[in-house]
């Protein structure tokens, strides 16, 4: 009789061990932990932050949220955005297969630049997407010292 010979594959392995691991806890948490315990608590939406010559613009997805939700506040030039998305529907929890949508309560912070004026913040929600404007201070314009002769 003659041996085959059979490639080994680390990540066939590791799979193996991910859902021993997964029918372990299964079995001795079944009935003690919801449905969605990843799917709750801090979570953190994407965000984009850029800056033009006149503003500094932080963009950041918060889609099925309300607006009144969600709180802006600047202080410290330090800008931050929280809120909470709510675990509402019509379906039964024991009835999902899978959620993947995270829940609860999030909130991102952003050090702004000197260069700021924190009393002219701008924010507006549009398709579930925040946008914050913060608008630059006007550069001074240097001043020409007229330079007197003689006494």
């Amino acid at each position: 009789m003659r041996d085959s010979i059979v490639r080994w594959d680390p990540f066939r392995d590791l799979v193996t061990i991910q859902d021993e691991l997964n029918r372990l806890f299964g079995r001795t948490f079944a009935g003690f932990e919801p449905l969605r315990p990843a799917a709750t608590g801090t979570w953190m939406p994407s965000m984009d932050v850029y800056e033009t010559e006149d503003k500094v613009v932080a963009t950041v997805e918060l889609p099925g949220i309300d607006p009144a939700d969600v709180e802006v506040s600047v202080e410290d030039s330090t800008l931050t955005i929280s809120g909470k998305r709510e675990f509402a529907s019509e379906v039964k929890e024991e009835d999902y297969h899978r959620i993947e949508r995270r829940y609860g309560a999030f909130a991102r912070a952003i050090s702004l630049p000197q260069t700021v004026d924190t009393d002219k913040v701008d924010a507006h929600f549009d398709k579930g997407v925040l946008t914050i404007e913060v608008a630059k201070v006007e550069k001074a314009k240097p001043k020409k010292i007229k330079v007197k002769a003689g006494a």
